[in-house]
């Protein structure tokens, strides 16, 4: 990749480089790039898009009701508390 095709990426997405920078992304995307060839070279006749080579399986555990804290007690050792809840600092403005 030239340093002009490198220039004109960095400057699409708004980065300033050095031209010893520019120097080392030449090299390093000409590589990513020959990557991007070699992949597409890749014969893909009736293969299937896959977005996941293994099936996602949803690992987490049933939900089951189970004993908790007293809501009295945690709320009573919070810094503040208000109508059942934990009171804590705005950190974003009124709503519309």
């Amino acid at each position: 990749m030239s340093w002009d095709q490198v220039r004109h990426v960095a400057n699409l997405a708004r980065l300033a480089l050095a031209d010893d920078e520019v120097a080392g992304l030449a090299d390093d995307l000409g590589v990513i790039l020959d990557h991007a060839q070699d992949v597409a070279a890749l014969d893909l006749e009736g293969i299937p898009p896959t977005a996941h080579p293994i099936p996602l399986e949803n690992v987490l555990r049933p939900d089951e009701v189970r004993p908790s804290l007293d809501r009295a007690e945690v709320l009573a050792a919070a810094p503040e508390a208000e109508d059942g809840r934990f009171r804590v600092p705005r950190i974003m403005g009124d709503a519309p």
